[in-house]
C-alpha cells in the first residue's frame, strides 16, 4: 500500500515539475501562477498546494531537477577515462536533453542570466565543485599529453554553449530552418557536427 501511494506521489511531482518547466520558460517567473501550472499539469490547484506550498518553492524544484539531470549528463567523467568517449557521450547526453528538455533549459538560463536571485549562494554548493571535478579531469588530459593544451573550464564552457544553444534558441533554429523544428535526421547531424568540431580541436578524431 506504502509503495502504491510513493508512485502515485512521485508520477505526480513528476508531472508537475514537467508541467512547470514548461509555463516557467513561456511566461517567465513573475508571469506565472499556480493556476497555470495546475491547468497545464492536468491537476486540481489543491494538488500543487500538496507537493509544494508556493510558487517559489516549486520554481526551485524545477531549477535544482534540472541541475540534477545535468549532473547525470555528466557522469560519464566519472565512469569512462578515455577523453573521445567521454566528451562524446557528454555531448550527446547535453544535446538530447537540450531536446527532450528545451523548456527546463530556457528557465535555468533565464535564472543565471538574473543573477540566480531564487537560487543564491547554494548554487555554489551545488555548481562549484561539481564543476572543478570536471575541470580537473580535463586538466589531467592535457598533462598526460592525451589532448592539446586547453582551458578546461573554456572546454566546458564551450560545451554548454554550443549544447545549449539548440534549446535555449529553438525557436531561432526553427525559423532558419523553414520554420520548421529540426527533424531527426537534421538533429543527428547537428550533433556530430557539435561533436567533431570540438573533439578536433583538442586533436581528437571523432
Amino acid at each position: 500500500m506504502g509503495n502504491h501511494k510513493s508512485e502515485i506521489r512521485r508520477r505526480n511531482v513528476d508531472k508537475i515539475l514537467l508541467a512547470a518547466e514548461q509555463v516557467f520558460a513561456e511566461k517567465g517567473y513573475a508571469g506565472t501562477a499556480m493556476a497555470d501550472i495546475a491547468e497545464q499539469a492536468g491537476l486540481p490547484r489543491s494538488n500543487l498546494h500538496y507537493y509544494f506550498n508556493t510558487k517559489d518553492d516549486l520554481y526551485r524544484a524545477v531549477l535544482l531537477g534540472l541541475l540534477e539531470v545535468w549532473k547525470q549528463d555528466a557522469l560519464c567523467f566519472e565512469m569512462y577515462d578515455d577523453p573521445r568517449v567521454v566528451l562524446s557521450s557528454y555531448i550527446r547526453a547535453k544535446m538530447n536533453h537540450s531536446r527532450s528538455r528545451a523548456h527546463g533549459s530556457k528557465v535555468w538560463a533565464d535564472e543565471i542570466i538574473h543573477g540566480a536571485p531564487m537560487l543564491g549562494a547554494s548554487l555554489d554548493d551545488s555548481l562549484y565543485n561539481w564543476a572543478k571535478m570536471k575541470e580537473a579531469k580535463i586538466r589531467q588530459w592535457v598533462d598526460d599529453k592525451r589532448i592539446l593544451a586547453v582551458e578546461p573550464s573554456a572546454l566546458l564552457y564551450m560545451i554548454w554553449a554550443s549544447t545549449q544553444h539548440y534549446a535555449d534558441f529553438s525557436h531561432q533554429v526553427a525559423i532558419l530552418n523553414d520554420h520548421q523544428a529540426l527533424s531527426d535526421m537534421q538533429f543527428e547531424r547537428a550533433l556530430q557536427t557539435v561533436t567533431g568540431v570540438i573533439l578536433r580541436g583538442i586533436g581528437l578524431e571523432p
